[in-house]
Order: C-alpha cells, then sequence, then structure tokens
C-alpha cells in the first residue's frame, strides 16, 4: 500500500470521520452517521482505494 494522501487531505478525513461518528453517538444524524469511520480509517492510513483507482495522489513530491 502506497501512501496516497497528504498531511492536510490526512488531517481533514480525521476530523471529518470524528465529528460524523460523534454526530451518529449523540443521535443527531442517526445511524448514516457511522460511515464516517471509511475517512476516519483512510485518514489514519494515508491510502484512499478511490485515489489509487483513479490515480490521484495528494502528497507532495518527493524530494531528490
Amino acid at each position: 500500500m502506497k501512501v496516497n494522501e497528504g498531511a492536510f487531505d490526512r488531517g481533514l478525513r480525521v476530523v471529518a470521520g470524528l465529528v460524523l461518528i460523534g454526530l451518529a453517538v449523540t443521535g443527531t444524524v442517526g445511524a448514516w452517521g457511522y460511515i464516517g469511520a471509511i475517512p476516519l480509517v483512510t485518514g489514519a492510513v494515508g491510502m484512499c482505494p478511490i485515489y489509487s483507482l483513479l490515480g490521484i495522489s495528494t502528497c507532495p513530491a518527493p524530494r531528490a
């Protein structure tokens, strides 16, 4: 698995995932809020399968 998410992208995913899960736990958005586990995991791991399929990477270019 190659990392394909930059630091900002990863942080944004983790925060969004935690917010969605928090809203689901409090009953604000309903059970669908637990889908926040997906961005939480992809942000923590640094690899997004959809980015891989589309050939997208938000990682900065490697320095020589």
